[in-house]
């Protein structure tokens, strides 16, 4: 049974350490060329290199934090069934895993959000008013 639950540990850690690493990784460098294989992949980010840029730098640092705030709860929820039967940890696991999985991919509301506020629809960045000309 405990090896079980060491196994759901490690399962449930994995989406919040992807996402520290990944997140860590897009904020510092991004994939270097808009592909349809790997990184933020949306409409919106694949305009051009400047949106891409920014795609990932902003989701970057949305899954660098979620994925710390993820990882305490996450082993926290599981030491709370430690010693159970297979079929708690085993419901508490995939629970978890949901959340998580909610949580990752919740984060494309707030990058989509962002690129479309700092892009116009064909990916030019919006000039935003001077002090000056909203006078």
């Amino acid at each position: 049974m405990i090896v079980f639950w060491l196994f759901m540990l490690c399962a449930d850690l994995l989406i919040p350490a992807a996402m520290i690493f990944y997140g860590r990784k897009f904020m510092k460098a991004p994939p270097r060329n808009i592909n349809a294989s790997f990184g933020y992949r949306t409409d919106r980010s694949m305009k051009n290199q400047d949106t891409w840029d920014f795609a990932h730098r902003y989701c970057g640092r949305l899954w660098y934090r979620c994925g710390l705030v993820m990882l305490l709860p996450s082993a926290a929820a599981l030491l709370l069934v430690l010693g159970r039967d297979i079929g708690a940890i085993g419901s508490t696991g995939l629970i978890t895993a949901g959340v998580q999985l909610a949580v990752m991919l919740g984060t494309i509301f707030p990058v989509e959000r962002a690129l479309k506020r700092t892009f116009d629809d064909s990916g030019r960045r919006r000039i935003r008013p001077s002090a000056e000309t909203r006078t």
